[in-house]
């Protein structure tokens, strides 16, 4: 039998203010035409595309709707991704600069038509984004994103004045983004896509995907299966190793805030240019009310070594430059960055070509992922798709591994070999006081220990069971977190995020 789902240390603004939807796990053995792993926006987009091409669907998720990445976001939705366009025009070209800035902006207006279409009741709401920075060496910067994003056809301004409460030094301006209540669209995309043949199953974790013919064969957690003609990963960093994806996307982890607020907030979503990142916008809440959503403050997933200083750090930041009171909400999120800036959409590398993956969405996702549902859901009809190659998974550069690929892959060696080195010396379990988790050791066997608050003590495995990296304590979320690919298990070893799909062994 599956096991039951962890619950988050920290739920989201978005948790807290919604009325989930109820889908069973899946029993037994069934067949479709195509399953889906993951349902977040990724995922349940593909599959209402899908659905609405004739498809018979199954979405498999292992924890809850929009219970990962989606839930989690800041969600904003808005084709300014930071300092992307200048970038990507420089490594990739302007033609490619061109294809993202439509395509995103294509993903904005497709969430609004289904919004309407499907009376979402998600607060969107239209709104100006804002890249900037305060740093007066830096406004070069900006000026050739202004350049880039004009010539990429976004109808960019150049700002030097903002409706934030400190001066800026320059800007980037985009007008007629959005955001919304990313929990209650994905919601009702699920609830679109149940039914008539097509079915949305929660608490249903995928171990294995078996390509020997035709079938695909979805293998899941507690023995029962699901054969399909096609299969669309859509889960963050895919579980299956063969599409190395490992080698070319990294995790990582950032902290947002939602503080109440009677005073006047900016109406524009804003993001600095600088590290660490700040990230702004305003929440409308039910009844009309305002609160204000502070994010950012990231690092690669179990290398903080206190974790609770982002959180006081956002709240700082909130409560000098905004006025803010009691923090409603607070949550943490990872995400999956690319070596080389662009997520990675299509036929999954080294498999075959019924085997799909969406993943590398570098916290852009709500767009990116959109624009994801309609590549995949072309690929599978075998109709063209002018934006497929800027995105496709089994692109070179990718597959070859860039400079920053190598760089990536250094950080992980230096954490599975000087973890172990490091908790080697581990102190005994019997000095934790109630609340804490510490690697220590105990009968000279090296263990992840913590204490509750009642006095129990939950001993395990401090081995990561996706590829073997030792795992480190995250005090604020209180969780065991993976250095290496970002996976992530709670007190008593249970996943909380992939891509392991076995749970840390007791000890």
């Amino acid at each position: 039998m599956p096991r039951a789902t962890p619950e988050p240390r920290h739920p989201s603004y978005w948790m807290l203010t919604s009325e989930g939807a109820s889908f069973p796990p899946f029993r037994g053995e069934a067949s479709t035409d195509v399953v889906v792993l993951g349902a977040g926006i990724t995922g349940l987009t593909t599959a209402l595309f899908l659905k609405r091409a004739g498809f018979r669907v199954v979405v498999l998720e292992a924890r809850e709707v929009g219970g990962g990445i989606t839930g989690n976001t800041t969600a904003k939705l808005t084709a300014l991704h930071g300092l992307t366009y200048a970038r990507l025009s420089d490594s990739e070209g302007a033609e490619t600069a061109r294809i993202y800035a439509a395509a995103n902006l294509w993903a904005i207006g497709m969430i609004s038509e289904l919004v309407e279409e499907l009376d979402i009741d998600c607060q969107f709401e239209r709104r100006p984004v804002l890249t900037y920075t305060t740093d007066s060496e830096k406004s070069e910067d900006i000026e050739r994103e202004v350049d880039a994003a004009l010539n990429a056809g976004l109808s960019a301004e150049l700002v030097r004045e903002s409706d934030l409460p400190f001066p800026i030094a320059a800007g980037i301006q985009l007008p007629d983004q959005a955001s919304f209540h990313p929990l209650r669209y994905v919601l009702a995309l699920a609830m679109a896509v149940d039914g008539d043949g097509s079915y949305v199953y929660e608490q249903t974790r995928a171990v294995d995907v078996e390509e020997n013919g035709e079938p695909i064969t979805v293998q899941l957690e507690g023995g029962a299966r699901v054969h399909a003609s096609h299969v669309v990963s859509a889960c963050g960093l895919p579980f299956l190793d063969r599409g190395g994806f490992f080698a070319t996307a990294y995790p990582s982890r950032s902290y947002c805030v939602a503080l109440e607020s009677d005073g006047a907030l900016p109406e524009s979503m804003s993001i600095n240019a600088e590290r660490p990142t700040l990230s702004v916008r305003p929440i409308t809440a039910p009844g009309g009310g305002k609160l204000l959503l502070v994010a950012g403050h990231d690092h690669k997933v179990g290398q903080a070594e206190h974790t609770s200083d982002h959180y006081a750090f956002l709240e700082d930041f909130a409560h000098r430059c905004f006025p803010v009171g009691a923090v409603a909400a607070r949550w943490s999120s990872q995400d999956y960055i690319p070596v080389d800036g662009l997520p990675m959409v299509g036929r999954m590398p080294f498999s075959s070509d019924r085997l799909y993956v969406a993943t590398g969405f570098k916290k852009w996702g709500l767009t990116t992922g959109t624009i994801a549902g309609r590549i995949l859901t072309d690929l599978i009809e075998g109709r063209e798709n002018s934006w497929a190659s800027i995105f496709d998974a089994r692109r070179t550069k990718v597959l070859d591994g860039a400079g920053e690929a190598l760089k990536e892959q250094a950080n992980v060696a230096k954490r599975f070999v000087g973890d172990r080195i490091r908790q080697a010396a581990a102190g005994s379990p019997d000095e934790l006081p109630p609340g804490a988790g510490a690697i220590c050791k105990t009968d000279g066997e090296v263990v992840a220990a913590y204490r509750e608050e009642t006095g129990e003590l939950h001993l395990l495995s401090p081995t990561c069971t996706h590829m073997g990296c030792r795992v480190t304590w995250n005090e604020a979320e209180r969780s065991w977190d993976c250095p290496c690919h970002g996976s992530r298990f709670d007190v008593t070893g249970e996943i909380l995020v992939g891509p392991a799909v076995a749970p840390l062994e007791r000890r």
